[in-house]
């Protein structure tokens, strides 16, 4: 059965103003659907069927967007079209709709995707860079965080400390945290074993705090970490920190894939 919605919802959900404004442009003649003006901005509308026009030109309906983010420092937010759209998260901000003391990531969306309620798949902490994925489709995004799907996700981080086989073993076996908790097998990878050790690491889990709870389960210290990927969607190397752009059909399709 095709989904109706009111006409000044749509509107404004697709960013093209205020409720108050959509009755605004509704009674000045610029909201047409199906050949016929609307004048009234309760009007019903069936999203998959009905033609809409505003000001001439043909409104796209879409329920979802899904963003990527390069996640860091503060930064203006940038401004693009609408979509979906990974983010490449800049250190400071946090991973949430909503913060009383921090900025959120949501401080570098644009107006116009604010209008469709995203939200971060997942969290980064305040301190780490990397890949963050925004939507507003709340079944994906439980489908990619359920434990049950055991979805991968890729971190790179320097580490204080020698990493050695030893904790390659320990991490492929499950290291317990602080809290008792064992976790599930991961896979590490070293790129570098000094004092300063560097290492890639994919879990496919996501507790509070878990990588850096990892090593220090092992007596080492996380002191920067990056998340490269999610499934098999990787992080837009392109993308500055703080920036964002929409994900294509197939990309959306790589968050789910182990």
């Amino acid at each position: 059965m095709a989904k109706k919605q009111r006409i000044d919802k749509i509107l404004s959900n697709l960013g093209y103003g205020s409720r108050s404004e959509i009755k605004k442009y509704c009674k000045q003649g610029s909201v047409v659907v199906n050949g016929s003006e609307v004048s009234n901005p309760g009007t019903q509308v069936d999203t998959e069927n009905d033609e809409i026009l505003f000001n001439g030109e043909e409104v796209i309906y879409r329920e979802y967007i899904y963003l990527i983010m390069q996640n860091s420092v503060k930064q203006e937010p940038c401004d693009f079209s609408h979509g979906r759209f990974r983010m490449n998260k800049p250190d400071g901000y946090i991973s949430a709709t909503t913060d009383k003391y921090d900025p959120t990531v949501l401080d570098l969306i644009d107006l116009s995707y604010l209008a469709f309620e995203p939200f971060p798949v997942g969290r980064l902490d305040k301190d780490t860079e990397g890949l963050l994925v925004l939507t507003n489709d709340g079944k994906l995004s439980h489908r990619v965080l359920s434990p049950k799907k055991h979805v991968p996700k890729t971190y790179y981080a320097k580490i204080d400390g020698v990493v050695t086989e030893e904790d390659v073993e320990a991490f492929l076996e499950g290291v317990v945290l602080d809290d008792g908790y064992k976790t599930m097998p991961s896979q590490l990878n070293i790129l570098k074993s000094d004092d300063e050790s560097e290492i890639e690491l994919t879990i496919h889990e996501g507790k509070f705090h878990q990588v850096k709870r990892m090593f220090e389960s092992v007596g080492k210290k996380v002191v920067y970490l990056k998340r490269l990927s999610m499934g098999n969607l990787k992080l837009d190397e392109s993308l500055e920190l703080g920036e964002y752009r929409e994900l294509t059909d197939e990309e959306v399709k790589l968050i789910e894939e182990r």
